[in-house]
């Protein structure tokens, strides 16, 4: 059985061709492992209003899907967190605690966990009570995904990197007078 670190790196190829299966997208989705994300700016001295001295602090991400701007530009949609075999009460409230520092610098930002080689038990309740942060959680029977595991996974990502950018445009336009208007946002709990 490989490692987590090394089955998290065998996806990211085929995540990264699976999002971007449609080639007549205007975005380009990125996808990595291990890159680190800032959560946490701190502000040690400011001159009038304006900050002069911060610093950054970030963690590292299992996977990171991005929207790629242009070769230096690129937006954060979705954070994965990634368990081989198990997942306990404190990995739940410790990566729930992370999407929370996450989404505060990154407020579209979409978080979820999958837990892989967990056989055909299903999704842990204990994910579902100390996970208060996550938008999605998902389990795998195995470290091979079947061809209905996958489908749902991309199908779900696919629906975050959509709300992620919605979110973000409701942020960003919210003080502008947008063309985009929302009258309606609905956050859709689906158990399968």
């Amino acid at each position: 059985m490989p490692s987590e670190k090394q089955w998290v790196a065998s996806l990211v190829d085929r995540l990264r061709d699976s999002l971007n299966d449609d080639a007549s997208k205007a975005v380009l989705v990125g996808v990595e492992d291990a890159r680190r994300l800032t959560y946490a700016y701190e502000v040690y001295r400011y001159s009038g209003t304006e900050p002069i001295d911060m610093s950054q602090a970030g963690y590292q991400t299992d996977l990171l899907v991005y929207d790629m701007i242009d070769d230096e530009q690129w937006i954060p949609r979705i954070v994965i967190e990634m368990k081989l075999g198990s997942v306990t009460t404190h990995d739940a409230l410790t990566y729930s605690s992370k999407a929370s520092t996450h989404k505060n610098v990154h407020p579209y930002l979409r978080y979820g966990i999958v837990v892989g080689n967990w056989g055909d038990y299903p999704l842990p309740p204990r994910l579902f009570r100390h996970g208060a942060y996550f938008d999605f959680m998902m389990t795998w029977a195995g470290t091979d995904q079947s061809l209905p595991e996958w489908s749902q996974f991309i199908k779900v990502l696919k629906e975050e990197i959509e709300a992620s950018r919605n979110i973000q445009d409701l942020l960003s336009n919210a003080k502008k007078h947008s063309k985009k208007k929302y009258h309606l946002v609905h956050r859709k709990l689906a158990f399968l």
